[in-house]
């Protein structure tokens, strides 16, 4: 809360007061929320490296938990979709403690961006609570827990690629929700690694890539802007990074993405060019209108994941495999 932008702070704190009151969130037991902090890593190893896990993935039914669920197949998975355990419900901490699981991946959220800003009570009924619910469960359980995060905390202005512990701001209600989310999990779960990622796309997902191949078989006239960067991720790169993490045991605040960086045109051309659609143009814009605002410049530094001998392959590398592996129809 602390680190969201002056004239988010009110809406924020009110609507998280209000849920305090409704879910109990003070009570005995809770330890009081923390403002933003660098997170400490921990150095117990749980699990062993190398020991199969048992492994709960919330969100399963989502692009990120579908690729969790298919290269974790060498542990013990439980995947649960909404339909099975919805972390907006009350009976979700239960739910999540029966499991007994090693460890809890939570990419359960909601990440309609321009839909988060229409609806800004769901975005943080979902992204927030729901993460607080997820890490609840999971540490009375003694399960660690994953909470995916986003590059959308950070407003894109620093300039440079963001690192681990610099401040967050959030330009939208997207951003502000899944930031309240990192809080809610620290607050509770001890055992906790907090993942930020960007630009996510994965095989039968749908996403900024699908989207323009599709438009593209369509015939339709292409549009794109050239002056927002970031990082681009294919799903079953950052499971992979994912499940190395948690064998290490080292708790705390991490990026992981595909490494470099591009802008929203040049991932569309790319996507493009490897799908049979080279000969399509793609108009340049410096602006699109959204109702969400992104962060213009929110690469992701990985420095944090990097000394623990964690680096995902490079954005082109990922996209390549992405399509080498059926990602969309040509």
């Amino acid at each position: 809360v602390h680190a969201v932008k002056t004239e988010q702070r009110p809406a924020l704190l009110r609507w998280i007061g209000r849920r305090a009151r409704r879910a109990d969130l003070t009570a005995a037991g809770d330890p009081p929320h923390k403002p933003y902090a660098r997170a400490v890593a921990f150095r117990r190893r749980l699990p062993p490296s190398g020991r199969r896990m048992r492994i709960l993935i919330l969100g399963a039914d989502g692009q990120l938990g579908r690729a969790l669920a298919r290269r974790a197949a060498a542990h013990d998975v439980v995947a649960a979709g909404r339909a099975r355990i919805d972390v907006t419900a009350d009976a979700a901490v239960e739910s999540v403690a029966a499991v007994a699981a090693d460890v809890v991946v939570n990419a359960a959220a909601l990440t309609d961006v321009d839909g988060c800003e229409r609806a800004p009570d769901e975005a943080f009924r979902r992204n927030a609570v729901g993460a607080w619910r997820a890490a609840r469960g999971a540490a009375a359980s003694g399960a660690a827990i994953v909470q995916v995060s986003t590059d959308y905390v950070f407003d894109g202005h620093k300039g440079a690629p963001y690192a681990e512990a610099d401040p967050p701001a959030p330009l939208s209600v997207y951003g502000a929700s899944k930031l309240a989310g990192e809080h809610l999990v620290r607050s509770v779960a001890p055992r906790h690694y907090v993942v930020r990622t960007a630009w996510l796309y994965g095989l039968g997902g749908r996403s900024f890539v699908s989207r323009m191949v599709a438009l593209a078989g369509e015939g339709r006239p292409l549009a794109v802007v050239d002056n927002e960067f970031g990082n681009p991720t294919f799903c079953d790169d950052l499971a992979d990074g994912i499940l190395a993490l948690v064998e290490t045991g080292r708790f705390g605040t991490y990026h992981l993405a595909n490494r470099g960086s591009c802008s929203r045109w040049e991932l569309a051309r790319a996507a493009l060019d490897r799908s049979g659609h080279a000969g399509v143009a793609i108009e340049r814009l410096d602006r699109f209108e959204r109702l969400a605002r992104p962060p213009v410049c929110a690469a992701l530094a990985q420095d944090a994941a990097a000394a623990l001998g964690i680096a995902l392959p490079h954005w082109t590398e990922g996209l390549d495999r992405f399509f080498a592996r059926g990602g969309v129809d040509p």
